[in-house]
């Protein structure tokens, strides 16, 4: 009886030992992973606005304002310091590691990449060169016809077949600069040969990129790109500028520029590169264009309360026209159409949840246009603070004519 006993229980106990099994997963390994900071597409957008314009006002600061008449020497530097910062990011983070999946030879580096530095270091150098003669919002106008050369030298080099249709979309882009250069009053025939360079060696830049990434073996983002092209870029920059402007310059043009200034100047232009490719990341194509042609508006306007540059009403009709029609042909009429309806639900629902801020914003948008016109067109229509009279509108051909186009001469500089 009592073995009996003593059985039963040590198998009771044994199915009690059974019953309590131990987790075999500790449970604090299983918590979900903490979810990734996933900001807005806005923020993007804004940091590349403010660097892309903050390039731009500070170049022309530094060559104009603060009379560093060396552009080449700036562009020089700029691609230098990007050569640098490029080689220390791959070595430190995954940005660049993009490069590892194309296939990079010596061959393909000389027959590629050296002939499209070439044209990428020319187009620098002619657009730093404008802003020696030319004001910003004139530069942005002309800056309008970039499309149109591109359209050009794609027929050019045969990535496409020539258009009608397309080549009268564009002529409303190129309509409307004429018109633009018609009503500018500080027009300056060398800056805008320099400016015309620019543009054509920008489209042929961009034409080739478009072949050489048209191979699955050479897809990179622009700052894989801009990995391989800034060596070659301030290379060639530097043997030009050794001709050209070290001669010249001096340790004081340093000096009154500032070693921090430049370096500032530095980090902008390379922290530009940077946000393209996040831009490019978490944007469509329809929020690229609009965001150009917002920044393009407020480098005009920018231009005109920092250098009271005049913008005449002329000008502000062609380059409305301009950049219609540059919309119009990067979008097409199916994607506009589409846009302005979901435009127009986003804001009257906005209108709906928060009347009061539709109203403000409304308003304060009507303002600030009505003071941008105001400011653009004072100078050129009225009398200039200093009691002499405002110079009178002129055409472009009229400066040509009249040899005005030498006003602003390289001996000036």
């Amino acid at each position: 009886m009592t073995e009996e006993k003593k059985r039963i229980s040590a198998e009771i106990t044994r199915n009690d030992d059974s019953s309590s099994t131990l987790p075999t997963v500790n449970p604090a390994t299983e918590k979900p992973a903490p979810p990734t900071v996933q900001l807005p597409a806005v923020f993007y957008v804004t940091i590349w606005i403010t660097l892309s314009s903050s390039v731009i006002l500070f170049n022309k600061w530094i060559l104009d304002t603060l009379e560093f008449h060396y552009p080449i020497l700036l562009t020089t530097w700029h691609l230098a310091f990007g050569t640098i910062m490029t080689q220390v990011l791959a070595r430190t983070t995954t940005l660049l590691d993009g490069r590892k999946k194309v296939k990079m030879t010596g061959r393909v580096y000389l027959r590629a990449i050296v002939p499209i530095g070439l044209f990428f270091s020319l187009s620098l150098i002619c657009g730093n060169l404008t802003y020696l003669y030319l004001s910003v919002s004139f530069i942005q106008m002309l800056k309008a016809t970039t499309p149109v050369a591109v359209l050009l030298c794609s027929w050019v080099f045969g990535l496409g077949k020539p258009n009608l249709k397309v080549l009268f979309n564009v002529s409303f882009i190129v309509i409307g600069v004429m018109i633009a250069s018609y009503g500018e009053i500080d027009f300056v025939f060398i800056g805008f040969m320099f400016q015309v360079g620019g543009v054509i060696f920008e489209a042929v830049r961009l034409t080739m990129v478009e072949r050489l990434l048209s191979s699955a073996e050479f897809k990179m983002d622009p700052l894989v790109s801009f990995y391989y092209f800034a060596p070659v870029c301030a290379v060639m920059n530097g043997m030009i500028a050794l001709v050209v402007e070290i001669p010249k310059v001096s340790l004081l043009d340093f000096q009154r520029v500032g070693y921090f200034t430049l370096l500032v100047n530095g980090l902008i232009a390379f922290g530009l590169n940077v946000s393209v490719v996040f831009l490019i990341g978490r944007t469509s194509s329809l929020v690229m264009t609009l965001c150009g042609v917002l920044k393009d508006i407020m480098l005009v306007c920018a231009s005109i309360m920092i250098w009271g540059n005049p913008v005449t009403p002329t000008q502000f009709f062609g380059y409305s026209i301009a950049l219609c029609g540059m919309v119009y042909y990067k979008l097409g009429a199916d994607n506009l159409k589409a846009a302005f309806s979901d435009a127009n639900r986003k804001w009257a629902e906005y209108g709906q949840r928060k009347p009061i801020q539709r109203k403000i914003v409304t308003f304060g948008g009507t303002v600030l246009f009505l003071m941008i016109l105001i400011l653009g067109f004072a100078p050129s229509l009225g009398y200039d603070p200093m009691g002499k009279k405002a110079e009178e509108n002129h055409s472009w051909w009229q400066s040509i004519m009249n040899g005005g186009y030498w006003a602003k001469s390289k001996a000036e500089y």
